[in-house]
């Protein structure tokens, strides 16, 4: 008898927690579709709102099917669950209508008072239904009201805050997540388990199938086979005091993925020199952990690079909003949505830089392209290809991009076959154009997931802008 009320028990804890993440993940997953509020957007007679914006038809709605969908799966009856969301619902609802009419602001925390009613209502189902004693129902409604404070404190302290001041991003819980795996969990201990199907895919299967097959020495050894590429791109309308110009651009830097590439690196770009560095973004390894020796490595290359105009730089995927303030004490530039100008002899180029497409999806042309004059000549540099259709539509002469790492192994016939962009095969490495608009996708310098490579090269590229009649495409040696 115990042990079936404590099953009923604790189903009635797993679907109530069910119901109310529903909303919170919906809106997670969803943002600003359909969310429509619950009140119309009315207000009450003292003239605040009846419930709050953040009360939507869709959270409520979702809540509901989430308790009948988790009574199904718990092998309870529909009613039962159905009923249950209803309530839980209705307690939510109520709590904000009390919460409005108390002077809190939306999404202002009420601990205890924001978990207790829609807790406290469906409770009165369990109770009818199994039994449970008073003492019971109130053990029940405290397991519920900890745990539920706890994830709303995770809601609103981590998901719905700038982590520091200045925090350039727009803000969603969906960034805000993806930040706190990758670089708000530095000093904790468990961020590989938080990451947990990076690191098994990794090091734990490629790694192994590598090894197995006798190549994993030969792909390190590829890795430090780094090498300088010559372009050039020529362009009818290129300003004259630009015709020749010279930059430097480096892309997945990833300097801590092995011993020995800072160095390698280091010779290659030394005794050259640009009139402009861009970096491409990616200077860590790993998604997630410290970036230190990636940032002190990064700055012992940068020692070699002395370019007249300054060096510039993108954020990626695997990079963190924490990495530029160290990087912008050694001069880097950080181009984040936004643009710099650069002027000789009266002529003017515009650099334009986008925050990260890829993972964090923080990328705004707009604001990036802001201030460009219309037929101004501009380079935008984005860290992926990915974004080259609308980028298009803002008239960048050249688009500058990584992260493929040009598939970083490429099967001999086939080329590479993961490169982690969805764009066309043309995209993935090398020179190539879209409209009026030319491109080039480095290898990128370092590697990510394994320190290998096969069949592709690790590289900086020195790009030479030249003015002329014609805009050919062709690669330089």
């Amino acid at each position: 008898m115990r042990g079936h009320i404590l099953i009923a028990n604790l189903k009635f804890l797993i679907l109530l927690w069910g119901i109310n993440l529903t909303p919170v993940l919906l809106a997670y997953l969803m943002e600003e579709k359909w969310d429509t509020p619950v009140d119309g957007c009315m207000q009450f007679r003292d003239g605040r709102p009846l419930l709050g914006n953040h009360k939507t038809v869709r959270g409520v709605v979702g809540g509901i099917l989430a308790g009948g969908a988790g009574a199904l799966i718990l092998n309870l009856p529909l009613w039962v669950g159905v009923l249950i969301g209803m309530l839980s619902m209705a307690g939510d609802l109520l709590n904000s209508f009390i919460k409005r009419r108390l002077g809190k602001t939306e999404g202002q925390e009420f601990p205890v008072m924001d978990q207790l009613l829609e807790g406290a209502l469906p409770l009165v189902v369990l109770v009818l239904l199994a039994q449970v004693s008073l003492a019971g129902g109130i053990f029940l409604l405290l397991i519920f009201i900890a745990t539920a404070h706890a994830g709303a404190n995770f809601l609103n302290q981590v998901l719905r805050a700038e982590p520091f001041a200045g925090y350039t991003r727009r803000l969603r819980s969906r960034t805000r997540f993806r930040e706190w795996r990758g670089c708000q969990t530095i000093g904790y201990p468990f961020h590989p388990i938080i990451n947990i199907e990076r690191t098994l895919y990794y090091h734990a299967f490629m790694k192994t199938v590598f090894k197995g097959l006798g190549l994993y020495a030969k792909g390190k050894q590829n890795a430090l086979d780094i090498h300088c590429r010559k372009l050039e791109f020529v362009f009818p309308n290129l300003p004259p005091a630009f015709d020749q110009y010279t930059i430097l651009f480096i892309s997945d830097l990833h300097l801590d993925c092995m011993e020995g590439i800072t160095e390698k690196a280091r010779e290659v770009v030394h005794g050259l020199s640009p009139d402009l560095c861009i970096l491409g973004g990616d200077y860590r390894t790993e998604c997630w952990g410290s970036y230190s020796i990636a940032m002190e490595n990064i700055k012992n290359l940068l020692a070699d690079i002395s370019p007249q105009d300054g060096i510039f730089a993108v954020l990626g995927n695997h990079d963190c909003l924490e990495m530029v303030s160290p990087l912008r004490e050694r001069g880097v530039r950080f181009l984040i949505n936004d643009n710099a100008v650069i002027e000789r002899a009266g002529d003017r180029i515009w650099i334009a830089g986008v925050d990260d497409p890829y993972y964090f999806e923080g990328h705004d042309l707009d604001d990036a392209f802001m201030s460009i004059p219309k037929h101004g000549f501009s380079i935008l540099v984005a860290h992926t290809p990915a974004i080259f259709r609308a980028a298009a539509g803002f008239g960048p002469r050249l688009y500058l991009c990584g992260h493929t790492h040009a598939g970083q192994v490429q099967i001999p016939g086939i080329g590479p076959v993961i490169t982690h962009a969805r764009v066309p095969r043309k995209l993935v490495y090398g020179q190539w154009q879209f409209g009026s608009m030319m491109g080039y996708t480095s290898s990128g310098l370092g590697t990510s997931g394994l320190p290998i490579r096969f069949g592709c090269r690790g590289e900086v590229a020195l790009i030479r802008l030249k003015r002329g009649a014609t805009q050919p495409v062709r690669p330089g040696e």
